[in-house]
């Protein structure tokens, strides 16, 4: 305990010394400021006392007062953004404490078992990270009883000592996969961090920083009039010199931070802390392979899961089902789910799982004729079977601008949708002075290949389609998922290192994408385009460029922040340009589109043709059913006929599955 007790004050010292530093740097700003003025004045006042009469003496005071007043001026101007800059705000979703007092009151016993201040209020974040974060500031507002509670005590007093403590931020997967034992373990060092954020020193040294990194961001933002942005220009130098003369001082002293609270936490659950971070990773692995796979789809459709978390638990305990390095973790589901520490799960999780769609894919905040909530129990049919359908739609109706028959030597015609057009198209070598069509290009000075579906070339259309773009939040790298759609094996998924245990800084606005929306055409020199056949690239590069133009249709409203019907968005987030904020996946290539289009158009016809159904699998998302059992994967059968030009391999699995291709499908 002793030894513990020393290393918390050990890092409890360092973080102070450094924070000093940093107020040390705001300090030397000030007297550089004032340093100038102050020689003024004195020359000023020996003129006006005669004490230092002489040519010189004026001359001194006629240039050193202009250059004094400048220099009020400009540090005056930027003490004025500095403090009006309003710092990030991580979205989440408050809990107030009549909406978890069992939560709150765990929360309030860790941190006198800490013996460090209570977080003045509770929110929820869909991620698999927790840490504290400083709502102080006056354009956030102070926490209203109503909505966030308060957990440091009862009456005025209490909401006065509120306003200066942190808000505990919980990652939504772990209250539904860890159970309540293992929840307080991994909070303990978090909470513990409130001890180190109360010292005065430290909180005006990340007032500072924050001030200074949101300032930045002001500074930064587009759409400023000349005048204005020639103004912000300086002081954005100012400010990014004082943020690089103050970084590392500022990274030390949260370092110190982060070891104080963590060696105060070592006398809290030590020993179930150890296992609780290896539900961390478990459920990071989970939650990343429940977005990628299983959520996404459905965002795509236009629905969002509104039991995320909940289909976390189902992801979790199938993991456990399948590897062996999960066994046992399914035997926890017995003790009480943190979730039971809410008085409507439920309700949390719908609010969560909406939040989410808004941040990894930038889906509108409330729902809509376009944008619907979606059961688990109703997947399959309504996003499973439409996205098939939708995409088989969509590439017969690139067929059809291309003028494919529905078999060679019959007349063009959109009424015979069947596999064996696109089979017999891909399959035929194209005819002489048949010319390969190049990818959409998205450089404005390269306009598009003639004849292509392509949007119309505005700056908006070009900087919008429905695919996300690389990921920007530190989440373990994904597998892609689109061509596995129908059915494949579940490769393992071992645990990844826990989540942050200690308070981490929020991410600031400087730090997040600025891409207007994520992107699902291919690059415009798709290389993977030149290992396929002219007839599969030219297909790929049209449905590239169809589906870019019903991206900009549907990511329109969202870009601008309006809804569809015309009026404001009604919940915006306070810190983003842009969505999504955290992109899940990169961008697929024509490769892929062609690939997943092409899957579809299997799957429909084995649910036409063969009695097939569409099915959900926790951990591979979208699969297809035949006889009640999941279909083998047809990918590597689709890539030789897209790669190749040959269909064999491809017509002898249909053959094997007892799929007719020469009969018509069903479309949307």
């Amino acid at each position: 305990m002793s030894g513990s007790g020393t290393g918390a004050e050990a890092g409890a010292q360092t973080a102070r010394s450094h924070a000093l530093a940093v107020l040390r740097v705001r300090s030397r700003a000030l007297a550089v400021a004032l340093l100038p003025a102050a020689v003024a004045v004195i020359l000023l006042v020996g003129g006006s006392t005669g004490h230092l009469p002489g040519g010189g003496w004026d001359l001194a005071r006629r240039l050193l007062t202009p250059v004094a007043v400048l220099v009020l001026l400009v540090a005056a101007g930027v003490a004025l953004v500095v403090a009006r800059a309003r710092p990030a705000m991580s979205p989440t979703v408050p809990i107030a404490e009549g909406a978890a007092p069992d939560l709150y009151r765990m929360v309030r016993d860790l941190a006198d078992r800490l013996d460090v201040p209570a977080p003045s209020a509770i929110a929820l974040t869909p991620d698999c990270d927790s840490w504290l974060e400083d709502r102080t500031h006056p354009a956030h507002g102070p926490p209203p009883a109503e909505e966030h509670g308060d957990i440091a005590g009862a009456g005025r007093s209490a909401r006065v000592r509120s306003a200066a403590a942190p808000v505990l931020v919980i990652g939504s997967p772990f209250l539904w996969w860890m159970r309540v034992g293992e929840l307080r373990a991994v909070l303990a060092p978090v909470v513990a961090g409130t001890g180190p954020s109360a010292h005065p020193d430290i909180a005006a040294a990340r007032r500072f920083v924050r001030g200074l990194d949101a300032a930045v961001a002001v500074t930064s933002a587009p759409r400023r009039g000349p005048v204005v942005r020639g103004v912000l220009v300086g002081v954005g130098r100012v400010t990014r010199l004082l943020l690089r003369g103050c970084r590392g001082h500022a990274a030390e002293m949260e370092r110190g931070v982060a070891a104080a609270a963590a060696e105060r936490a070592q006398a809290v659950d030590y020993g179930l802390r150890i296992v609780a971070q290896e539900q961390v990773g478990l459920a990071y692995a989970g939650w990343d392979r429940l977005l990628t796979r299983v959520a996404l789809p459905a965002w795509r459709m236009g629905r969002w899961p509104s039991r995320l978390n909940a289909g976390v638990v189902a992801a979790l305990t199938e993991l456990s089902r399948r590897d062996r390095l999960a066994e046992g973790f399914a035997s926890r589901l017995g003790e009480r789910p943190a979730c039971d520490l809410l008085e409507e799960p439920g309700t949390v999780d719908e609010a969560a799982s909406l939040l989410a769609a808004r941040l990894f894919h930038g889906g509108p905040a409330e729902t809509g004729p376009d944008w619907s909530p979606v059961h688990w129990g109703d997947y399959p049919e309504e996003v499973v079977d439409r996205k098939w359908r939708t995409d088989a739609a969509r590439l017969h109706r690139v067929l059809d601008a291309l003028h494919v028959p529905p078999t060679p030597g019959e007349p063009p015609t959109s009424d015979a949708p069947t596999l064996s057009r696109v089979l017999a198209h891909l399959a035929t070598p194209p005819p002489h002075g048949e010319l390969h069509a190049p990818a959409p290009s998205t450089d404005p000075a390269r306009p598009a290949a003639s004849g292509l579906l392509t949007a119309p070339a505005s700056p908006a259309d070009r900087g919008s389609s429905p695919e996300p773009a690389p990921p920007t939040d530190p989440a373990p790298p994904t597998d892609r998922a689109p061509s596995r759609e129908p059915g494949s094996p579940a490769e393992p998924i071992p645990p990844t290192p826990s989540a942050r245990p200690v308070e981490p800084t929020p991410p600031t606005p400087s730090a997040r994408p600025t891409d207007p929306a994520p992107s699902s055409t291919p690059a415009p020199d798709d290389e993977d385009l030149a290992a396929t056949t002219p007839r599969s690239a030219a297909l790929a590069a049209r449905l590239s460029a169809e589906l870019a133009r019903e991206g900009t249709a549907a990511l329109a409203p969202s870009v601008s922040g309006v809804d569809a019907d015309g009026a404001p968005d009604p919940l915006p987030l306070r810190d983003d340009q842009a969505l999504p904020l955290f992109p899940l996946q990169p961008p697929r290539t024509g490769r892929e589109l062609l690939a997943d289009h092409i899957t579809a158009m299997v799957c429909c016809a084995a649910m036409d043709t063969a009695g097939a159904t569409p099915g959900l699998d926790w951990l591979d998302g979208p699969t297809l059913l035949l006889g009640g059992a999941r279909a083998t994967d047809p990918s590597p059968q689709i890539l030789t006929l897209i790669e190749d030009g040959d269909p064999a391999a491809l017509r002898l699995w249909l053959a094997r599955q007892g799929i007719r291709p020469e009969k018509p499908v069903r479309l949307v």
